[in-house]
């Protein structure tokens, strides 16, 4: 998985209005009516649209950059190593 912002050629402090100008030349550049159809173009445009969903969303985008390390090494949100990581206390 891509990181959301680098699908969107955007910088994490983007403000909503310069990722939505983010979005949409992503989205223009992409979109496989101006590609000829091409598979690639439309795979990269699904890409853009899933990223904008993701960050055009003030909740959706806090929760992402809350997890969007651990998303991006794949591990699960709320998975990894920190404190507590999932041993068991002995009695």
């Amino acid at each position: 998985m891509r990181c959301y912002y680098e699908v969107l050629c955007a910088e994490p402090s983007a403000t909503p209005d310069e990722l939505k100008k983010c979005y949409r030349k992503q989205a223009l550049r992409h979109h496989p009516d101006k590609n000829g159809g091409s598979e690639e173009a439309e795979a990269r445009f699904k890409e853009v649209q899933e990223a904008w969903e993701a960050l055009s969303d003030p909740k959706e985008r806090a929760w992402y950059d809350d997890h969007r390390e651990s998303i991006l090494r794949g591990e699960a949100p709320g998975q990894g190593g920190g404190e507590g990581g999932g041993e068991e206390a002995s009695a």
